[in-house]
């Protein structure tokens, strides 16, 4: 009887074998090595407008938009010309154009409230479910992003989420802003990896541009479901969400 239980327990196991090196077989590998993620995939930037709203009711949602866009003009522009800046820094010189703008009194209290809502910006909904599914995965896990290290290790803190990144980069390692080349490149510099083994998650549809234009395979996270900009570029990947993206880096799609 004893042998007979023992060789049950030995066909079991190369049963199971089998099926687990089947199953591997049918599994295929991620199609990249690593996501270099824009922090507003993980982050929303609209999560900012009840600050400004209750600073200046009424106007939190207008305030917001034309905020956001100067402070992006201002890293265009910073970048053309070479004059570097911390990314809080034009964060600030931003708000206060927009305040100009609006014809908005803004006290100095107000102002560092404000600033320092960008230091606790809200994740999206899927971003640690997705997050933890591509590192389950082997996927490594960077941010190339033209938020200061200070920006990026303040939010990823207070999400609780900075232990799911390989490395918060900034580019202000690079000494300029995304979309210049030198900015993408940081992610291949850090990962010592190839371009076509480095995936990129881009926000804004400039952002498709920047990284693909670099060589960057590139998924465009299309949150707002907006055009994208009608620069002959497309990304080789889109979606509203970060499920999308995963199906993409995994060969679910």
């Amino acid at each position: 009887m004893k042998l007979v239980n023992a060789l049950y327990v030995v066909a079991i196991g190369c049963v199971l074998s089998t099926v687990s090196i089947a199953q591997s077989r049918d599994t295929p590998k991620p199609r990249f090595k690593a996501v270099a993620f824009d922090y507003f995939v993980i982050f929303d930037p609209n999560s900012i407008i009840p600050f400004v709203e209750k600073e200046f009711p009424g106007k939190g949602a207008e305030f917001t938009r034309t905020w956001q866009r100067k402070q992006f003009d201002y890293a265009f522009l910073r970048s053309i010309t070479g004059q570097f800046k911390d990314f809080l820094e034009v964060t600030g010189d931003a708000m206060d154009y927009t305040a100009d703008w609006m014809n908005i009194s803004m006290s100095a209290d107000a102002r560092t409230r404000l600033l320092n809502a960008y230091l606790k910006l809200k994740p999206w909904p899927d971003t640690v479910r997705v997050l933890n599914e591509l590192r389950a995965s082997g996927i490594k896990i960077i941010t190339i992003a033209n938020f200061s290290p200070r920006m990026l290790r303040s939010n990823a803190d207070n999400a609780g989420i900075t232990d799911l990144f390989d490395e918060l980069l900034s580019t202000e390692a690079s000494g300029t802003y995304k979309p210049d080349a030198m900015a993408y490149e940081l992610g291949l510099k850090h990962l010592h990896l190839k371009k076509d083994e480095v995936v990129f998650a881009a926000f804004g549809s400039w952002d498709v541009y920047g990284a693909k234009s670099f060589g960057y395979p590139t998924f465009w996270v299309n949150r707002f479901n907006v055009p994208g900009e009608k620069l002959g570029v497309e990304p080789d990947g889109k979606s509203t969400g970060l499920d999308g993206l995963l199906d993409f880096v995994l060969r679910k799609e």
